[in-house]
């Protein structure tokens, strides 16, 4: 009687593989779900892939009569995809560059940085009577040319990598 009782339980149970369905609302909202929307209209429904079978176990002792499968392909370092010799020149000679290109804007932007500090060391701003407010003016200067020393320098280091 417990059997029977758990049987149409399992019965009456919603089926676990739903489809999953695209539904429209009146204001074109898209919704995406496995049961139905209230106020929408069904689009489209989507079947779940079906689940790959697990490889059949493999017997302690090898089979004489069935050869041996071949060993897969090694895959390349990293599991990254081999790229021909001219399409991986054509990427370096582009990443080349834009790193060229960048390192010209920012060794321009150190000159006028370095030019902002000379200038703004010359001159003390009426509203600096207070000394401390001219460090922290100049500090900031000083911080703007500490940045772009940093951004030359690593951008010299990674085209030096690319050499």
């Amino acid at each position: 009687m417990h059997t029977l009782a758990w049987g149409l339980v399992l019965a009456q149970a919603p089926s676990v593989h739903a489809a999953l369905c695209k539904y429209m609302d009146d204001n074109g909202h898209v919704t995406y779900s496995d049961g139905p929307v209230k106020g929408a209209k069904k689009i489209s429904c989507f079947e779940a892939p079906p689940v790959p079978a697990a490889p059949p176990a493999q017997s302690a002792q090898p089979s004489r009569a069935a050869p041996s499968p071949a060993p897969p392909a090694a895959a390349p370092a990293g599991g990254l995809p081999n790229v021909d010799p001219a399409t991986q020149r054509r990427r370096d000679d582009s990443r080349r560059k834009i790193l060229e290109d960048e390192l010209a804007v920012e060794e321009r932007s150190l000159a006028q940085a370095r030019k902002a500090l000379v200038e703004g060391e010359a001159v003390r701003t009426g509203d600096e009577r207070n000394y401390q407010r001219y460090l922290d003016r100049i500090q900031g200067l000083k911080d703007r040319v500490a940045q772009h020393e940093r951004n030359v320098a690593t951008l010299r280091q990674e085209l030096a990598n690319l050499r």
